[in-house]
């Protein structure tokens, strides 16, 4: 029965307002919860294997196998607030000449009188062809690689749902003589390839997207096989995520500390012994959540005692503003491209954004291209800002236009660019068109480069660049041609590399003499500026490219009668980067959600091509 606030009756249970605080422990100790922490997400990752040694025994000798990666285990555990938890950080096995590799030991979380455990990973075997009773690899959390002619070891040694690792690789037989690669948290080992390199470790785990901010990237791949130096082709294999590398003669490389890598093997000389296995990590995100059913009264009490959790998620993102527009060439003179939007990013590597439940997202259009007779300009040309949450990129600044006279923007110089997140490129003009600032209003890092400037001069002056993310705009590089737009900026949030925000390039003249080109368009979307060549098309300055945020191209001139068109900035775009966990939606549909393939760690992206909404369930 509801009580008479309107609740509904349930158990009394407690938030968890941890604020996604992230505790990396490299060392066996204890981890204290914060005072509002009810839940938190455990990493467990055990010590790695040591990769194996190679053994003469009988005349004979071979390469290796690859020590598996320590145990990783991803849970979610109820906690109490400021109560202290005890954790073990588990060792790397060690090498040993011409014997399998040891295996590592286990790291251990304990929460409500159950301990949480990852398995050791599993040492290489021996490279021997001649040994009667070849030592074999060892089991573990993944499972060590065989030596020559050897199988992999089985990993996921506790049994648990879902696997904690992977089995081993197994090695290659004559004449390569080379060993397996252990295997890693999320892949078996790479078998040795026949007639040829030993195996590489078994991938690990990509904790950045669950736990960013931790010491790695990547954890718990697995270690390399060992060549053997007689067969030219048997080179060691490659260590994963954390594992090392194995070689062909001597001592394997170690995995790294604090990964769970397995041990590198060694080389198929001996005697050879494996690199040790890299020591273990236990991390801990204090999470914000709230499960069960709540009176409204417990609920408004949560809230304002600032414990009840705050629906959003931390992501990356990258918003790129609309670039500027350009003017329309005219009177001998070119116009000057247009200035890119503003580009700010945090991937990889930068400060997160919060986003709750529901963010308006704003894409910026592209500045009007000016057509009207040239003159001056009654309204920017600038492009509009994008924005989501307090992150704004500011629209590009608008190209300068031809013609001195007072107007509105700037009192007698209508030749200058105008300022914005890349500054326009200036117009040419007496006394002379200066480029507009970029980064405007400035940001750190910079979102953007100040347009070029066109020199001073009588008839048949071309136009300068718009500034670019990258790069600034150029100054033109004669009287003619036009200056090219600066360069944009590479980023690869979306999965692959894609260039944003280039200026747009000046525009030229034919004035006294043959036609020149129009300036090149900046990389990342910036349009070309209208050639100075004979009347037609050709004068017209190219827009940006949608949704790049590219600066437009500046209109030309070609005598004796046609001025050229400035084009359009382009549109802007904002691409949102959340952890694969994560459930988030974008609207409306011309807006889209994917999921990023390994190695991402299946990254949901959201771009918006068109303002919508970022909606986070």
């Amino acid at each position: 029965m509801a009580k008479s606030n309107g609740g509904i009756i349930g158990t009394s249970n407690p938030t968890s307002f941890g604020q996604n605080v992230i505790t990396s422990k490299t060392a066996s100790g204890t981890h204290t919860m914060g005072t509002a922490t009810g839940w938190a997400q455990v990493l467990i990752i055990a010590g790695g294997g040591a990769g194996g040694g190679a053994n003469a025994t009988g005349g004979g000798c071979a390469g290796a196998g690859g020590g598996g990666a320590g145990g990783l285990r991803n849970l979610t555990l109820a906690v109490q607030p400021s109560t202290s938890y005890p954790l073990t950080v588990g060792g790397g096995g060690s090498g040993v000449a011409t014997q399998s590799g040891g295996s590592g030991t286990a790291s251990t979380f304990v929460a409500n009188g159950i301990t949480y455990s990852g398995s050791g990973g599993g040492g290489g075997g021996v490279g021997n062809p001649n040994t009667p009773v070849q030592p074999k690899a060892l089991p573990g959390g993944s499972g060590g690689a065989g030596g020559w002619g050897a199988t992999g070891a089985a990993g996921n040694s506790g049994g648990y749902t879902p696997p904690e690792g992977n089995t081993g690789g197994s090695g290659g037989g004559s004449p390569s003589y080379a060993g397996g690669g252990g295997g890693g948290a999320t892949a078996v080992g790479f078998s040795a390839v026949p007639n040829g390199a030993a195996g590489a470790g078994g991938t690990g785990f990509t904790a950045s997207t669950c736990f960013p901010g931790a010491p790695r990237t990547t954890y718990a791949g697995g270690g390399g096989g060992g060549g053997f130096p007689p067969a030219p082709a048997s080179v060691g294999g490659a260590g994963a995520d954390g594992g090392g590398t194995g070689v062909r003669t001597g001592t394997g490389n170690p995995g790294t500390a604090n990964s769970g890598g397995g041990g590198g093997s060694g080389g198929g000389t001996a005697p050879s012994t494996g690199g040790n296995g890299g020591s273990g990590i236990v991390i801990v995100k204090e999470l914000n959540r709230a499960n069960g059913v709540w009176s409204l009264k417990s609920q408004f009490g949560a809230i304002k005692n600032g414990t009840w959790p705050k629906l959003g998620i931390n992501v990356d993102y990258l918003v790129v503003a609309g670039g500027g527009g350009a003017a329309r060439g005219g009177g001998a003179y070119g116009s000057g491209g247009g200035g890119a939007g503003g580009f700010r990013t945090s991937f990889p590597g930068g400060t997160k954004l919060f986003v709750g439940a529901s963010t308006p997202v704003t894409i910026g259009a592209g500045g009007a291209g000016e057509s009207a007779p040239y003159g001056c300009v009654t309204t920017r040309r600038s492009g509009s800002d994008s924005i989501i949450s307090t992150i704004t990129s500011a629209g590009g600044g608008g190209g300068g236009t031809v013609g001195a006279c007072s107007c509105t923007f700037y009192p007698g110089n209508a030749a200058k660019g105008v300022p914005g997140g890349s500054g326009g490129g200036g117009g040419a003009i007496a006394p002379s068109g200066a480029g507009g600032t970029g980064n405007t209003p400035p940001v750190s890092p910079s979102q953007g480069n100040p347009g070029g400037n066109s020199p001073a001069g009588g008839g048949g002056i071309a136009s300068a660049g718009g500034g670019g993310a990258g790069a600034a705009g150029s100054s033109p590089p004669g009287a003619k041609v036009g200056g090219a737009g600066g360069t944009g900026s590479a980023n690869s949030i979306s999965g692959s590399p894609v260039t944003y925000a280039g200026g747009g390039g000046g525009g030229g003249t034919n004035w006294q003499g043959a036609g020149a080109s129009g300036g090149s368009g900046g990389s990342g979307g910036g349009g070309p500026g209208g050639a100075g060549s004979s009347p037609g098309p050709t004068n017209n300055g190219t827009s940006g490219t949608v949704n790049t945020g590219g600066g437009a191209g500046g209109g030309g001139w070609s005598a004796p009668c046609c001025a050229g068109s400035g084009g359009q900035g382009g549109s802007g775009i904002i691409i949102i980067r959340a952890p694969g966990p994560s459930n988030i939606s974008a609207s409306p549909g011309t807006n889209t959600v994917t999921t990023l393939p390994a190695p991402a760690g299946g990254c949901k992206v959201a771009t918006f091509t068109v303002s919508g909404t970022l909606t986070v369930s």
